[in-house]
């Protein structure tokens, strides 16, 4: 196997920080390409990853975009030169992904959280022994071999910089509204949480035109942003006298209730107050991982109100047509994202994830080389 020596924040332990360190990528099989990284997202899946049980050591990163630098022989709709961002890795035979459906691929924690890419194996090694994957990309180095399903071609005037992250947190939040709700203009929207996933789901609630979008968090400098970006009204959470509710505050704001609530936040009480903040026949979209929701009657809150909860994975995104409709979005001014972006060196990788843990920035992104 011939193999290419790069530099890789490589992850050790779940605990430890990231590392920078040589390591080898195994050249493109006939349906791969060989990606010369440009930037790279953070995002707490990378976090999440660290911690279900993924052998280590392990490079991280799942937000890559890049240059393409080489394709296999069997690749078609790529050449070497094409500006790509990475999504989500799939098997492509499955019957999700053969109905038009990859964010639901029957093998999708397998081949994005089991270490390997879609064939079985690793494309990292170092020291002669493995390094696990992540989402069939580990694009936290300065090259990636992906199979060409991975990638999607965007347009060469645009910061890779800021696109990177529509592979994941971006597409997941905006794909939440635009592909899984598909609200309408007299529709009312709460977005719990302010963070990547929030202020995607907010920026695309807006492009929607729904009449009220509110945003629900405790910082009240990402809720002024998120006015910024599309929320007509906010509700700091840690602003809320001690005998009043998220749920009850969001259901004054809203008069009676939103039509639709996403959760980004992950935590139980939040999707208990989002559930509790729709009105009759409401739905709401749980898009983090999250643990039990205590206490809830599931009579009283869901049959009797009517209400849906359903997951939403990857925002219900075909990628390779939904992350262009974004870029165009962006490039228009309809979509912003850059006003959501800290960008950091690829070396100051540790400090990225440090501040994105602390909420001191809402998403980082390392970059790795020039554009070219």
């Amino acid at each position: 196997m011939v193999k290419k020596l790069i530099r890789a924040a490589v992850t050790h332990t779940p605990d430890s920080p990231y590392k920078i360190e040589e390591v080898e990528l195994a050249e493109p099989k006939n349906d791969e390409v060989l990606v010369k990284i440009v930037a790279c997202g953070l995002c707490h899946t990378d976090e999440f990853g660290k911690q279900i049980g993924i052998r280590m050591p392990i490079v991280l990163g799942h937000e890559g975009a890049g240059i393409i630098e080489k394709t296999g022989a069997d690749v078609k709709g790529f050449e070497v030169g094409d500006h790509v961002v990475f999504s989500f890795a799939t098997c492509g035979h499955c019957r999700s992904c053969v109905s038009g459906q990859p964010a639901y691929c029957e093998n999708f924690n397998q081949i994005n959280f089991g270490g390997i890419g879609a064939d079985g194996t690793t494309k990292l090694f170092q020291d002669g022994k493995e390094l696990s994957m992540f989402f069939g990309q580990s694009s936290f180095a300065q090259y990636s071999t992906v199979n060409a399903r991975n990638i999607v071609k965007v347009d060469k005037d645009v910061d890779l910089s800021m696109v990177a992250p529509f592979g994941c947190g971006i597409q997941t939040g905006a794909g939440a509204v635009l592909n899984a709700i598909k609200p309408n203009v007299e529709d009312s929207i709460a977005v719990f949480g302010c963070g990547a996933v929030g202020m995607s789901a907010i920026m695309a609630a807006k492009v929607a035109g729904c009449r009220q979008i509110i945003a629900v968090g405790g910082n009240a400098r990402s809720l002024e942003l998120a006015k910024e970006l599309g929320a007509t009204d906010v509700v700091n959470r840690k602003m809320l006298d001690d005998n009043v509710t998220i749920a009850e505050a969001e259901q004054e704001v809203s008069h009676g209730g939103v039509n639709y609530a996403i959760d980004t936040s992950g935590n139980g009480n939040m999707i208990m107050n989002a559930i509790k903040a729709t009105a009759y026949h409401g739905t709401i979209v749980v898009l983090a991982p999250t643990g039990k929701l205590e206490n809830l009657d599931v009579g009283a809150e869901i049959l009797m109100m009517t209400r849906t909860i359903r997951p939403c994975y990857e925002g219900d995104s075909v990628p390779q047509i939904f992350i262009p409709r974004l870029v165009q979005l962006y490039k228009e001014g309809k979509f912003p994202v850059d006003k959501i972006i800290e960008q950091y060196a690829f070396e100051d990788i540790e400090q990225a994830r440090i501040d994105s843990d602390s909420g001191k920035v809402i998403k980082a992104v390392v970059v790795m080389n020039e554009q070219g």
